[in-house]
C-alpha cells in the first residue's frame, strides 16, 4: 500500500514556492496600481464585500492556489462534510455543524438518518421553553419571573455564545427584546469568576444552564455544584429543579446532579465544541435573552454562507479565498501569524472566539493520517477592535514584523451618533481609520517622501514604513443578528479551508488532553496534602517545590465553609 501523499510533494505545492520569489519582486503600492487587478479582487454577496487586493498575489498566484485546492481535493473534501462522512477520522466523527442552522425543510444525512429533523426537535423545544420563561410562565420556586440567567461552560460552550451576546447587545433590535434581562457566562473555574457572575443577582430570579456534553467537564461541573450550592443555600434543594436546566446529552448525570431531564437541551457527537454556537449550546441562553425569533435570524445569516460556501465556484466563494490566501501566507510567505481587527466595539469578542476555532482547529503537527508535516500549519490569531489596537500593537504591525490582517467594517453603526459642530460622525471617524489602516500598511512610506516633507535626516529611518504588508478587508452592511451569523459561518469555513488544503484534521483538539491529565496529578496531591497532611511526592523539582509553597500558604481547606459567594 502507498503511503500517503503530503500535499507539499505535490506539484502545485511545489510550484507555489518557486513563485515566491516573482512575487518577492513586486510590492504592494505597485500591484494597487493596477484597477483591473484591484476590481478583480473585490466580490459582494449577501450584502458583504470582500476586498483581498492588498493580499501579495497576482492572478497568477490565485490561479496556482486553485490549483493546489485541486490537487487537496478540496471540493470533495468540502462535499464528504456535507454529506455527513466520518471526516473525523481520529474520533470516527461526521462533522455538522452547518445541519445546526439548516432550514427546517433540508436534508442532511448522517450514517442513514436526516439530522435536521433531530435538530429542529431541539429548536422547537428551545423556542417553547424560552417563550415560557421570557412570559414569565415559568417561575422560580417563590414564584418571581426569571429575568436573569448565567449560562455555565468554557472553551466552545462559553467563547461562541458570549461573541455573538456582546454583538447583539447594542442591536437596536435585540436590545429591545432583551429589556429587562440579563445574560452572564461562567467560564472559569477561578472563584473571582464565579463571584463577578452572581455578585448583584438574586437566586430568586436566577435561572443556571449548565452546558457540558458529558456533564463531566471538570471545571464547569465544579462551577455548576457552586451555583448550584448558592441557589439551595438561598432557596432550598427543591429549587434546583425550576432554577436550573441543562444543555447536554448524559442524562443519567443530569438527574443524578438534581435538573429534571425534561430540562435537558440534546446536541451531538457531530457538533465540536467550538463549532456549537448555533446549537442548544448557544441557541438556548441567547434564547432566554433576546427571544428565539431574533436568534433564530442569527442562524439564517450563517445558513446562508453555509449554502455559499458549498455551491459557489471557489473564484466567487469567500470562505475558500479567505482559506486559501491564508495557506498562501502561512505556508508560502512564512507569516505565522493573523491579526483580527474588527472596527466594531460590537465584535470585542470576535477575535478571542476565532482564536479558538483557528487555533484549535488547526494546531496540528502531522496529517490526517498521522504523518509528521514538513511545514507549519495553523496560524497564530489575535485581535482587538479598532481603534483601540491602533494605540496597543500596530506598531509592531506597521513596522516591526509583518502581520496580515483581517480588517472588519460595518456600514451602518449599531448606535449612530452626530455630534453638532464634528466634521464628521463618530462612525464616520471610525470608518475613517478602518479605510486609511490597510492602505497605509500596503503602500507604506518611503525615505524619498519623508525628504520631500523635509523631515530631519535623523528621523528617516524612524519614519519610514516599508508597507507590502497583506491585509483583506470585510464591509457588512450592518451588525443586526443576520450579519452576525454571516461572519461567524464564513470564519468557520475559512478555518476548515486551510485544513483541508494542509491536510489535517481540523476537527480533534487532542492537544488539550495532556494538561488535563496532569492536572488530575495535582488535584489528588492537594487533598491528600490538604487533608491528610501528606508530603508532596512524584514530581519533578520544580513542580514540588512550587506546590510546597503553594501549599504553606494556607489556602482554605474543603471543610472550611465558602466565604466568596456573596450573601443573599
Amino acid at each position: 500500500m502507498a503511503p500517503p501523499t503530503l500535499i507539499s510533494d505535490t506539484q502545485p505545492w511545489k510550484d507555489l514556492k518557486v513563485h515566491v520569489e516573482d512575487i518577492n519582486k513586486t510590492h504592494l503600492r505597485d500591484l494597487m496600481n493596477d484597477s483591473e487587478r484591484c476590481k478583480s479582487m473585490m466580490m459582494e454577496f449577501d450584502g458583504i464585500l470582500l476586498d483581498y487586493s492588498r493580499q501579495r498575489i497576482s492572478q497568477e498566484t490565485l490561479d496556482k492556489l486553485f490549483k493546489l485546492a485541486e490537487a487537496a481535493h478540496l471540493r470533495q473534501k468540502i462535499n464528504n462534510m456535507y454529506n455527513g462522512e466520518h471526516i473525523n477520522s481520529t474520533e470516527d466523527r461526521p462533522v455538522l455543524h452547518v445541519a445546526l442552522r439548516a432550514p427546517r425543510d433540508s436534508v442532511i444525512n448522517c450514517d442513514g438518518k436526516n439530522v435536521v429533523t433531530d435538530v429542529w426537535k431541539v429548536l422547537d423545544k428551545i423556542k417553547d421553553f424560552t417563550e415560557r420563561v421570557r412570559s414569565g410562565s415559568w417561575v422560580g420556586v417563590t414564584g418571581k419571573p426569571l429575568t436573569d440567567v448565567v449560562s455555565v461552560g468554557i472553551g466552545g460552550s462559553f467563547l461562541g455564545p458570549l461573541f455573538v451576546h456582546t454583538a447583539l447587545q447594542t442591536d437596536p433590535e435585540a436590545a429591545k427584546c432583551a429589556k429587562g434581562r440579563q445574560l452572564r457566562f461562567l467560564a472559569n473555574v477561578d472563584p473571582i469568576d464565579v463571584a463577578r457572575n452572581i455578585t448583584g443577582l438574586n437566586p430568586e430570579t436566577t435561572l443556571v444552564v449548565v452546558v457540558s456534553k458529558t456533564f463531566t467537564t471538570a471545571e464547569t461541573m465544579l462551577n455548576a455544584r457552586t451555583l448550584r450550592e448558592w441557589i439551595v443555600s438561598a432557596l432550598g434543594p427543591k429549587a434546583v429543579a425550576k432554577h436550573m436546566v441543562a444543555v447536554s446529552t448524559n442524562l443519567t448525570l443530569v438527574e443524578k446532579f438534581g435538573i429534571n431531564p425534561d430540562n435537558a437541551f440534546a446536541f451531538w457527537d457531530w457538533v465540536g465544541g467550538r463549532y456549537s454556537v448555533c446549537s442548544a449550546v448557544g441557541v438556548l441562553p441567547l434564547s432566554l435573552q433576546y427571544g428565539f425569533s431574533i436568534i433564530q435570524k442569527f442562524l439564517n445569516g450563517a445558513s446562508s454562507i453555509d449554502q455559499h460556501f458549498y455551491s459557489t465556484a471557489f473564484k466567487e466563494n469567500i470562505p475558500v479565498l479567505l482559506g486559501l490566501l491564508s495557506v498562501w501566507n502561512v505556508s508560502f510567505l512564512n507569516y505565522p501569524a493573523r491579526a483580527i481587527l474588527p472596527y466594531s466595539q460590537a465584535l470585542e469578542k470576535f477575535s478571542p472566539h476565532i482564536q479558538q476555532v483557528s487555533m484549535e482547529s488547526n494546531g496540528k503537527s502531522v496529517s490526517i493520517d498521522g504523518v509528521p508535516l514538513p511545514f507549519e500549519a495553523g496560524e497564530i490569531d489575535f485581535g482587538e477592535p479598532g481603534t483601540n489596537g491602533q494605540h496597543s500593537f500596530y506598531q509592531l504591525i506597521h513596522q516591526g514584523r509583518v502581520i496580515p490582517c483581517d480588517f472588519i467594517g460595518v456600514m451602518k453603526s449599531q448606535q449612530p451618533v452626530y455630534l453638532k459642530g464634528e466634521v464628521v460622525s463618530n462612525h464616520d471617524e471610525l470608518m475613517s481609520n478602518f479605510f486609511a489602516q490597510p492602505d497605509a500598511l500596503a503602500y507604506g512610506k518611503t525615505p524619498e517622501q519623508l525628504l520631500s516633507e523635509k523631515v530631519p535626516d535623523h528621523l528617516i529611518r524612524h519614519k519610514t514604513f516599508s508597507g507590502n504588508r497583506p491585509s483583506i478587508c470585510l464591509l457588512l452592511p450592518s451588525l443586526n443578528a443576520y450579519n452576525i451569523g454571516q461572519l461567524l459561518a464564513i470564519y468557520e469555513h475559512r478555518v476548515a479551508v486551510e485544513g483541508f488544503t494542509w491536510g489535517i484534521n481540523s476537527f480533534d483538539q487532542w492537544g488539550v488532553e495532556l494538561g488535563k491529565s496532569l492536572a488530575s496529578q495535582v488535584r489528588k496531591q492537594l487533598n491528600l496534602s490538604r487533608t491528610k497532611g501528606e508530603p508532596v511526592e512524584g514530581f519533578n523539582y520544580s513542580t514540588t517545590t512550587m506546590l510546597t509553597k503553594y501549599l504553606e500558604a494556607k489556602s482554605p481547606i474543603p471543610s472550611e465553609p465558602c466565604t466568596i459567594l456573596p450573601k443573599v
